[in-house]
C-alpha cells in the first residue's frame, strides 16, 4: 500500500510540476535541512528516508508536568503516521532533537539556533514570549513550528500553526460564561468586579487582555496583576484586598495551585477562572476547587468520546489519563495535513511547506475540534468549559462544549489581544 501511495504521489507531482520523483519512490528534497535520504535513527518502513522535527520544550521547569506529557504524546502521534507508511516516503523523527529549554527564554533561543540547521520543521516550540524572540529567524529562513502555547499573536504568524480557541478567546468566553450563567444558579452568585493573575510576558497578558475586554462589555470593574514565575503564593494578598468577585488565572499548575489554595484558607469566597494551561489533575484534590474552580479548554478532556481521542489513548497507551497528552497529539495534526499537502504537489522544501500551512483551511482532527476549527486560516473562538469533578479521569467534568460569548463573537482580531486592549 506504501508504495502504491508512493507512486500516485509521484505520478501527481509529475503531472503539475513536473517535477518528477526520486528512483527510490521517495520525493524529492533538493538541499532541505533536516531531510535525509537515509533512514531514520529507528526506521519504521524499509527503505524510507529520514524527516526531523523539532522539539523546544519544557522537560524540567514549571510546565514539564504539562509538557513532558504532552510531548510524549507528541511523539505516539508521529509513531502513529509512521506505522502508516510515513509521508512522501520519509519516516518522521521527532525524538532526536528533543531539548529541554527548562521555560527560558535565552535557552530555547540558543538550542533554537543549536538545532535550526538539522529539522525541517519544529513539532513543538513551548511558550509564547520562547517562541516570539526566534520568530524573526524563523520567518527569514521560512521554518514552521506546532506551537505549545494559544497566544493571539499566532493569528498574525504565518510561521507558526496554532491548533483551537486562543488565551484571549478563552478569557473572554470565561468571563461571559460567568457573566450568562452564575447569575441564573438557585443561590444568584452576584459579579461586579473581575482581576487577572497572570504571568509576565504574552502568555499572561493576552488572557489578561481577554479578560479585560469581556470585563468592559459586561459592566464589571477590572484590575490585573502580573506575576513571576513562583510567585502564585505572594499574590494573594495583594489580589484580596480588592475582594473581586472573579479571579481569572493564567499560570502554570503550581502556582496557579498555591494562589487557589492560599485564597481559600484566607476565607475567599468567590469563584477561579482558570486558563487551560492552569491545570492538572491533581488540583482537583485542593481546597475549594469543586466549588469554586471554573476550567477553560481548547478542547475535550483525555477520556472524551471522538476518534481522534480514542486513537490518542491507543497510541499513549497504558498511562495515568492527563489533559495534556490531548494538546501534544492534537496540535500535531495541522502539521500532519501541511506535510501531506507539500509532498502531494511537488518537492520537500520550507518553502513549500511554509505555503501549505499558510493555505489549511480543512485541518481533520478526527473530531477532537469541531470542523470549522479546521480553517487554520481564521482563528478558532470557541471554549471548552469544565467544573472541577474528583470522579472525572483528569479531574474535570465539561459544562459546555466550545462555548462561544458574545465578546468573543464580535471581537475584531486586527493585532494581538495583548497589544490592543486597553
Amino acid at each position: 500500500m506504501r508504495a502504491r501511495t508512493a507512486a500516485v504521489t509521484c505520478l501527481i507531482s509529475a503531472l503539475v510540476l513536473l517535477t518528477g520523483c526520486a528512483d527510490d519512490g521517495r520525493v524529492p528534497a533538493p538541499g532541505t535541512p533536516g531531510v535525509t535520504a537515509a533512514p531514520c535513527p529507528k526506521p519504521v518502513n524499509e527503505g524510507n528516508g529520514c524527516i526531523y522535527l523539532g522539539t523546544l520544550t519544557d522537560l524540567t521547569g514549571p510546565f514539564s508536568p504539562l509538557t513532558t506529557l504532552a510531548t510524549k504524546a507528541q511523539e505516539a502521534f508521529w509513531q502513529r503516521v509512521n506505522t502508516q507508511g510515513g509521508i512522501g516516503g520519509y519516516d518522521i523523527d521527532v525524538t532526536t532533537y528533543v531539548r529541554d529549554t527548562g521555560y527560558n527564554v535565552a535557552a530555547h533561543e540558543r538550542m533554537f539556533t543549536e538545532t535550526k540547521d538539522s529539522v525541517l520543521a519544529y513539532a513543538q516550540m513551548l511558550g509564547s514570549q520562547h517562541t516570539l524572540r526566534v520568530l524573526p529567524t524563523m520567518e527569514n529562513e521560512q521554518i514552521v513550528t506546532t506551537p505549545m502555547s494559544w497566544t493571539s499573536q499566532w493569528a498574525f504568524s504565518a510561521n507558526v500553526i496554532e491548533s483551537g480557541g486562543n488565551y484571549c478567546f478563552e478569557a473572554m468566553n470565561l468571563v461571559d460564561y460567568a457573566a450568562e450563567y452564575f447569575p441564573l444558579e438557585d443561590k444568584p452568585f452576584k459579579i461586579k468586579s473581575v482581576v487577572s493573575v497572570h504571568y509576565e510576558g504574552e502568555y499572561g497578558a493576552d488572557a489578561a487582555a481577554g479578560a479585560r475586554l469581556a470585563a468592559k462589555r459586561n459592566g464589571f470593574e477590572f484590575s490585573d496583576l502580573s506575576v513571576k514565575t513562583g510567585g502564585g503564593e505572594t499574590a494573594v494578598q495583594r489580589v484580596l484586598k480588592g475582594k473581586p468577585n472573579l479571579i481569572q488565572l493564567s499560570m502554570a499548575p503550581a502556582d496557579a495551585s498555591a494562589f487557589i489554595t492560599g485564597a481559600v484558607q484566607a476565607g475567599y469566597k468567590g469563584r477561579f477562572l482558570g486558563s487551560t494551561t492552569n491545570w492538572h489533575h491533581a488540583m482537583a484534590a485542593l481546597p475549594g476547587a469543586q466549588e469554586q474552580y471554573w476550567q477553560g479548554g481548547a478542547w475535550w478532556p483525555f477520556a472524551a468520546d471522538s476518534p481522534g481521542h480514542a486513537a490518542m489513548r491507543r497510541a499513549v497507551g497504558d498511562v495515568t489519563p492527563d489533559d495534556a497528552y490531548v494538546s501534544g497529539w492534537t496540535f500535531s495534526y495541522p502539521l500532519l495535513e501541511a506535510l501531506r499537502d507539500t509532498v502531494a504537489s511537488g518537492p520537500l522544501t520550507r518553502q513549500r511547506l511554509l505555503q501549505a500551512v499558510r493555505d489549511l483551511r480543512s485541518v481533520d482532527y478526527e473530531g477532537i475540534l469541531p470542523v470549522e476549527a479546521g480553517d487554520a486560516t481564521r482563528p478558532y473562538r470557541g471554549t471548552v468549559v469544565s467544573r472541577v469533578d474528583p470522579g472525572q479521569y483528569t479531574g474535570v467534568r465539561v459544562v459546555s462544549d466550545f462555548y462561544v460569548g458574545e465578546t468573543a463573537k464580535e471581537h475584531v482580531l486586527t493585532s494581538a489581544c495583548y497589544h490592543a486592549a486597553g
